[in-house]
């Protein structure tokens, strides 16, 4: 009897159990389904567009919170009225008559017409600045490469006016180049700062034409990135100290100043860094001639119209483009001798011939300065005024030599020779 109890009793607990497992499963799926039902309304509520509108609209501007009168706006409201354009205009030689078979020139009763017109034309654009105003006059820096052809050149002032420029002077090795224009509109003249007292990771902004005059008076913010670049500027290949900037430089800035946060020029816009492949740009990376380059380059102009440095009156080649065969068989360079110049003529009278060096001779050092190739030889030897003594170091027949060099003779520089055999 007791048996029959307890296996009444643990059935029933048994269906209690699962009576109980039933109910939790099936509770279980109406909660879970319902918390479904509940996340899809939430879903589909959410991201269904609402209906009608706001016609009354609501928005606003707000008050501008930025400083509008920071340090790099400053800097630049106190130079951009002196910031021009120069336009480079050349003669475009026009012919009129009658086309014929070859062209122009017949015309159609058979007589010649040889009337032809020298219309001028905008062959470039670039940048300059107003730095000095003396009476009626007002004098522009730019560069070389910017009026170089020019048979007219004219200058828009920041206020859009635009007026003719006499060339002054300019100067192909250092691309430097000063116009001077009327005074009467001008009402800003920059002033330059002390490039040597420039530090990297100063902010400097540039200002110009970036791709000519319809984008004047661009400003581009950016830090100095290296003070003392030495690279090829001018057409002669002259070494050159420059200043590198990531602040953006494009075509038609060239002649612009680099300002630092003060507002005065601290070196002229020349160069962008291009690629070998294809020519193309790399972004970042632009050069500028340091403003004490500059203030001694435009005296000068200002004063003779030119440049005159010293000359050696020698024609050479770099020793790289001489064959190692030659070197040994002709030159009799001792294998250490690996860069230089080779003297491949010397003019009569010059200061080269007085110092004694003649055809072959190999310049490898001029003062305390390496001679690696030509651009090198001529940066050296412009470190010097006429009327100074350079001692040159030079082999000859496998010795080497050393002379001093009297520059009483001097070139003017703002001619190039663009042969592959350069002249001094």
């Amino acid at each position: 009897m007791n048996r029959i109890k307890q296996a009444f009793k643990d059935r029933l607990w048994l269906g209690v159990i699962i009576v109980g497992l039933f109910a939790g499963l099936i509770g279980g799926g109406i909660a879970l389904g319902i918390n479904n039902l509940v996340q899809h309304h939430e879903e589909v509520t959410s991201t269904r567009v609402p209906a009608g509108s706001n016609k009354s609209g609501g928005t606003k501007v707000n008050k501008n919170k930025a400083d509008l009168n920071g340090e790099a706006s400053q800097a630049y409201k106190s130079v951009q009225g002196a910031v021009v354009s120069v336009i480079n205009k050349q003669k475009v030689q026009q012919s009129s008559g009658t086309l014929g078979i070859f062209g122009y020139g017949n015309s159609s009763n058979g007589n010649s017409d040889s009337s032809s017109d020298n219309k001028l034309e905008t062959a470039s654009e670039g940048s300059g600045v107003i730095y000095k105003k003396s009476g009626n006059s007002a004098y522009v820096v730019t560069n070389n490469h910017v009026v170089k052809g020019s048979n007219a050149l004219q200058v828009i002032l920041s206020n859009g006016k635009k007026v003719n420029a006499d060339l002054v002077g300019a100067d192909s090795a250092t691309d430097l180049a000063v116009l001077k224009i009327n005074a009467t509109n001008v009402k800003t003249v920059a002033s330059f700062g002390n490039s040597n007292s420039i530090v990297p990771g100063q902010d400097v902004l540039a200002i110009g034409s970036p791709m000519g005059s319809e984008y004047a008076n661009t400003v581009t913010k950016g830090i100095i990135s290296a003070k003392d670049r030495t690279l090829k500027a001018g057409t002669d290949g002259t070494l050159t100290s420059v200043i590198q900037t990531d602040a953006a430089i494009n075509s038609g800035n060239s002649g612009g100043p680099l300002i630092n946060m003060a507002g005065q020029v601290i070196g002229i816009n020349s160069m962008k860094l291009a690629s070998d492949t294809q020519g193309s740009s790399v972004e970042g990376i632009g050069f500028a001639i340091p403003s004490n380059e500059v203030v001694t380059i435009i005296n000068q102009l200002i004063k003779n119209g030119k440049i005159t440095r010293p000359s050696l009156g020698i024609s050479m080649v770099d020793l790289s483009n001489v064959t190692s065969d030659q070197q040994q068989s002709v030159l009799k360079l001792p294998t250490s001798v690996s860069k230089g110049v080779v003297i491949m003529d010397v003019n009569s009278g010059s200061v080269a011939d007085t110092a004694g060096l003649k055809k072959y001779d190999v310049i490898t050092k001029l003062g305390d300065t390496q001679v690696t190739d030509a651009g090198s030889l001529k940066a050296a030897l412009y470190k010097y005024k006429v009327g100074q003594n350079a001692k040159v170091t030079y082999y000859r027949d496998g010795q080497q030599h050393t002379a001093t060099l009297h520059l009483t003779k001097s070139a003017d520089t703002t001619s190039t020779d663009d042969s592959q055999q350069d002249n001094n």
